[in-house]
């Protein structure tokens, strides 16, 4: 009963403020030492003086021993000896191409699309290894149903801005299913001021199926996200990178839903581009009890008619 009152707290919150895979809260960067807290994350192309393709993304992200009896969990692995922490989020993420304003569909352009996402997640630390291991499930929808042309049409009434007028050609209703493993593992540590990790994940499902290899670094003054709670500064400030290479196999914003293929305008698996490049950074400030983020990301051309493009967020955290 009170996992299912946490679920509709969650879900109230994402209605009553709307405005992966971009957004990711399970990287070592992120690391809150905290076995519960708050976090919650906004993305917009706004932030890099744009308006197309991937727009808008935004979570409510909640860490708690409580998710501990989740009986999703069953479907994680959990590594012996290490120290895990459980959480569920509430996502959503819209796309749209770069005239919205205009009715008619955008041919070569890509789709609009939006999707919503309840997601369990644990995060497995190894402080002997240094090494990380996360495991996520999400279930949700693609399509009308995650108010994607509402939330985008509210925004752009609300600042003034064009109003999007193709959203009636969006990508149709569909299940999102994912299942997601990562592992990063720490290479070079420079005492308390500079870090290097490597990292791989693979994530499989109706929405995203992908890999991704990469690193990232972190450079300032730091805790050690591979280290027990117990073990942490009361303010650390750093500023971090992330260069990833991702293999493409399916992705329902650009290609439709996997069950249903009505979308009146979808990109073609010819069309799609298979590999892509990406980097991620920014800024985060943490104290004992807050923490907050600035990023910044690029990413290189995700369909063969199409350009690279970039966005930016913010993040708002706090221990509970």
């Amino acid at each position: 009963m009170r996992h299912t009152f946490v679920i509709c707290i969650l879900s109230i919150l994402c209605i009553t403020q709307s405005k992966a895979q971009k957004i990711d809260n399970l990287v070592s960067f992120r690391d809150v030492k905290s076995e519960t807290y708050f976090r919650f994350h906004y993305d917009n192309d706004y932030f890099a003086a744009t308006d197309e393709n991937y727009t808008q993304g935004y979570s409510f992200e909640l860490v708690s021993p409580f998710f501990k009896r989740n009986p999703i969990n069953y479907l994680f692995y959990k590594p012996k000896d290490t120290e895990i922490r459980y959480g569920l989020a509430l996502e959503h993420i819209g796309y749209t191409p770069n005239h919205y304003e205009l009715p008619e569909i955008q041919f070569g352009d890509r789709p609009f699309a939006s999707a919503i996402m309840l997601k369990s997640f644990i995060m497995a630390i190894d402080q002997v290894k240094k090494s990380r291991f996360t495991s996520s499930f999400s279930l949700g929808i693609i399509g009308p149903a995650a108010f994607g042309e509402e939330i985008q049409v509210g925004i752009h009434e609300a600042t003034g801005n064009k109003t999007p007028l193709g959203w009636q050609h969006q990508i149709k209703n569909d299940i999102v299913i994912n299942y997601e493993m990562g592992y990063e593992r720490q290479l070079i540590r420079y005492k308390d001021f500079f870090s290097l990790q490597a990292h791989a994940k693979a994530n499989v499902g109706t929405l995203f199926t992908h890999g991704a290899i990469g690193f990232n670094t972190t450079l300032g003054l730091l805790n050690s996200p591979f280290t027990v709670l117990t073990k942490k500064k009361g303010f650390v400030l750093y500023a971090y990178a992330q260069p990833m290479l991702h293999v493409i196999g399916y992705d329902a914003t650009l290609q439709g839903g996997l069950f249903n293929r009505q979308s009146v305008y979808t990109i073609s698996a010819a069309n799609m581009e298979r590999f892509t490049g990406q980097l991620n950074y920014g800024l985060v400030l943490k104290t004992r009890t807050l923490y907050f983020e600035y990023s910044r990301a690029m990413i290189t051309k995700e369909y063969e008619s199409g350009d690279p493009y970039k966005w930016g967020g913010i993040k708002i955290g706090f221990t509970l």
